[in-house]
């Protein structure tokens, strides 16, 4: 018999709370990107300071313990919840073409990924969401609970052994090459950003990318960045499984308790790591970084946790939901805003735009993010939705998804059984 036709999926499902948590997660994301926006970090491999000012390396320390990790887990951990109700809505709608729809929605995120690693940012994660959600789809998916906790337990695990067979292994005069390889990088990045044309900084970008999938030292590294992720993506698959966003009220008593155990606990690793790794800058690795590193992967998702649970509890007071339209209207065109960034931070900084490369500290980045999101994302986002009912990039990613309509039942009918 013929299959049933797909059926668009109802726009009037948004849940206003996943949104204000997008807009959170762009408004700190821009935070922890200013750096690599505005100045090449490459210059501080040999564990110099590149801003020697007391107030720019306090700033430092503030964006890296409150900020660093913790936003894109944010973003990821929607990102994995996302997809639970996502792929759940189109089985409903078509569920024999549901793979099919969801891996080429996976496909066009990574092709603007790539391009926009590539061309405009080498920085871009878009990429890697993709790549993890194409092993979510036909690896983790149809996981039992318990199996997706035992590797969220092995995604912590990793980093440290990982760091103990760097200690046990990586030699000094190894250690001394990559420097080398790091400031050849300072230098390059320094003429292509803070003096090239805009296809000098393309060119860059994609040495950048090709030395970091490329280079089999650095793919070490990335692949510990993609262990990261999968860490909170995971957690975002479960909350979506146990549909802890549509149960808060239910949850309310345990949410109550675990923010602050959160807050405590996070807050004391995070800083803990930064201290250590502010004090013992030597390069190369060490027990005492190893230590560091895990407070560190262990403080990542506590404090990201935190966050997302003290914004559901004030969500829940109506004076709150008001405050907390400004990361709404953001984070309803959470691709449209990532990708802005870019677009106005290369604007700024690189030497085809207002050529402020190297001339912006971390304090003076730390408040220019707060006012770039408040002073222009939020306006535009805003303006663009009064007139629309989604971002132009998220209209652009559901029409090359979906096809003409931008719609799932506008995909075409899966053939007769």
């Amino acid at each position: 018999m013929p299959s049933p036709p797909a059926q668009p999926l109802p726009d009037a499902e948004r849940l206003p709370l996943l949104d204000v948590l997008r807009g959170f997660a762009l408004m700190g994301i821009l935070i922890m990107n200013m750096p690599g926006f505005s100045y090449a970090g490459w210059h501080e491999a040999d564990g110099s300071r590149y801003w020697p000012a007391l107030l720019d390396q306090r700033a430092e320390l503030v964006r890296d313990a409150l900020f660093s990790g913790k936003f894109n887990s944010l973003f990821s951990v929607l990102f994995g919840l996302g997809f639970t109700i996502q792929f759940a809505r189109m089985q409903q709608a078509n569920a024999l073409q549901a793979d099919w729809l969801y891996l080429r929605r996976l496909l066009v995120l990574l092709l603007i990924g790539v391009v926009h690693a590539c061309v405009f940012w080498f920085g871009d994660v878009l990429h890697v969401y993709a790549i993890l959600g194409i092993l979510l789809l036909f690896g983790l998916r149809k996981a039992s609970d318990r199996t997706l906790v035992w590797v969220m337990v092995g995604c912590i695990v990793y980093p440290l052994v990982a760091s103990l067979l760097r200690v046990a292994y990586v030699s000094r005069e190894f250690v001394t090459s990559r420097v080398a390889i790091a400031k050849g990088f300072a230098s390059s990045s320094d003429a292509a950003y803070g003096a090239g044309s805009f296809f000098d900084t393309a060119r860059e970008n994609m040495r950048i990318m090709a030395f970091e999938y490329g280079d089999l030292y650095s793919l070490w590294g990335t692949f510990g960045w993609y262990v990261a992720m999968t860490l909170t993506m995971l957690i975002g698959v479960l909350a979506g499984r146990r549909r802890w966003a549509q149960r808060v009220p239910e949850l309310m008593p345990t949410i109550r308790w675990l923010t602050w155990a959160m807050l405590v606990a996070g807050l004391a690793l995070s800083s803990l790591a930064m201290w250590i790794f502010d004090t013992h800058r030597t390069p190369g690795p060490s027990l005492i970084k190893t230590f560091a590193g895990l407070c560190y992967n262990v403080s990542r998702p506590m404090v990201m946790v935190f966050y997302v649970l003290l914004i559901v509890q004030l969500f829940q007071r109506p004076t709150w939901r008001t405050l907390f339209k400004p990361f709404e209207w953001a984070g309803r065109m959470p691709l449209t805003n990532y990708l802005m960034q870019t677009l106005i931070c290369t604007t700024l900084f690189y030497a085809w735009g207002f050529g402020l490369w190297a001339k912006v500290g971390p304090a003076a980045g730390l408040a220019l993010s707060v006012a770039l999101f408040f002073c222009v994302q939020v306006p535009i986002s805003r303006w663009w939705l009064s007139r629309h009912k989604r971002g132009p990039m998220e209209a652009l990613w559901a029409r090359l998804t979906y096809g003409r309509t931008g719609t799932p039942g506008s995909a075409a009918r899966p053939a007769a059984l």
